[in-house]
């Protein structure tokens, strides 16, 4: 009789477990909160709002610059005549108004 060397159930069962916990971790590492898909999310999202800010920081120099020009400091009469015709509604008596 010749007897067959099989591993033993221990070992069989250690290195089951072991290949499972590798296989958990390696989903983790690629679809966990820290993963490597969350963090191409929150790159694409950081461009995106980098983007946003570049345009609310143009918008706001804009704003800063029309501010400056209304001030008591400055008068720019081109933005003042401009504002005057926009809210009061005035027109030069040189001007023919078509509604």
């Amino acid at each position: 009789m010749t007897r067959r060397n099989r591993p033993a159930l221990g070992s069989v069962l250690f290195l089951g477990m072991m290949l499972l916990l590798g296989l958990y971790f390696a989903f983790a590492a690629v679809q966990g909160d820290y993963g490597v898909f969350r963090r191409a999310e929150l790159d694409a999202e950081a461009a995106q709002l980098r983007q946003e800010l570049a345009l609310l920081q143009t918008e706001v120099a804009r704003l800063e610059n029309l501010t400056r020009r209304l001030s008591d400091e400055y008068l720019d009469l081109d933005l003042l005549d401009e504002q005057a015709r926009d809210v009061l509604g005035l027109i030069r008596s040189d001007e023919i108004v078509i509604r």
